[in-house]
């Protein structure tokens, strides 16, 4: 199995209005470092996973609709929880979206999305494409 991983960072607001998240309850910043790897079984005829740059722009694109946004507005997350966890699942599903229809696209066995809010902090989905 190989493996690409593109890194990029991004700002939002947000809250998270339950009792189990202290004093996240109330609005606040986040900066996030977003790391999606695109895994594959076997490279492609140029011997890649995937062009990189190509990577980063949809990364890019997918990010751009949550930068400096607060969440608690944005009409992809009403009524939701914009936990770390379920911003990976959201990006995953963006970025396979908009991967699906490129050259490596139908080759590509998963994406994997870990969101860093600190050094000691992340949570990662796994999106398996295969099935």
């Amino acid at each position: 199995m190989f493996s690409l991983t593109v890194r990029r960072h991004f700002m939002i607001a947000h809250s998270l209005p339950r009792e189990a998240f202290g004093p996240a309850q109330a609005l606040h910043g986040a900066t996030f470092v977003a790391e999606v790897a695109f895994r594959r079984h076997a490279l492609n005829s140029d011997a890649i996973v995937l062009d990189i740059g190509a990577a980063g722009t949809i990364i890019e694109e997918v990010l751009a609709g949550l930068n400096y946004r607060n969440l608690d507005e944005h009409p992809d997350f009403a009524g939701k929880l914009t936990t770390t966890e379920a911003l990976a699942e959201y990006i995953a599903q963006a970025v396979s979206a908009r991967i699906k229809d490129t050259d490596d696209g139908p080759a590509l066995s998963g994406i994997d999305v870990t969101l860093r809010e600190n050094p000691d902090a992340w949570a990662t989905y796994s999106l398996d494409l295969s099935a």
